[in-house]
């Protein structure tokens, strides 16, 4: 589905992600920026290790949701409210990358220090886009293909 692009006149990239990727067909999932929180709105810690793999594992979520995989996302963008950080957030996808790549493919990533995020607690935010190259049927798409119901007319009497 999806290719790594590298060029000859690049060397390797200096981190876990591809310089481009080449897709073939099928359906854009886009991930809004995912933070550091837990579903029920609580900071993963203070720290950005706990932050980066909660907002990565809050877009393995959504990918999910669309009926994709991390193997699906074609790119990352990715925020941090620090540039000190930068070491401690490599090595959080160093640990939980080779999880969600396996094939150690990793999707391009454009890495962004921000003056801050929506909350100031907040250090990491990271968006993705994904290819889903099979249909998937949700709730809204099944309710739309049913069938028009008959309506019969009522008899007057008489």
């Amino acid at each position: 589905m999806a290719e790594a692009v590298v060029p000859k006149a690049f060397g390797r990239p200096l981190g876990m992600y591809s310089h481009g990727m080449i897709v073939r067909g099928g359906e854009l999932v886009i991930v809004a920026g995912q933070v550091g929180m837990s579903a029920d709105g609580r900071v993963a810690g203070s720290d950005i290790g706990s932050q980066t793999k909660q907002a990565l594992e809050n877009v393995r979520t959504v990918v999910e949701a669309a009926g994709c995989t991390m193997r699906d996302v074609v790119r990352l963008q990715t925020f941090l409210t620090r540039s000190e950080d930068i070491a401690g957030f490599m090595a959080a996808r160093q640990e939980v990358f080779p999880g969600y790549f396996p094939d150690g493919t990793y999707p391009p990533n454009t890495l962004l220090v921000v003056s801050r995020l929506v909350r100031a607690e907040l250090l990491v935010e990271v968006e993705a886009m994904a290819v889903r190259t099979k249909p998937v049927r949700t709730k809204s798409a099944k309710s739309r293909r049913r069938a028009p119901v008959k309506r019969r007319r009522a008899r007057r009497a008489g």
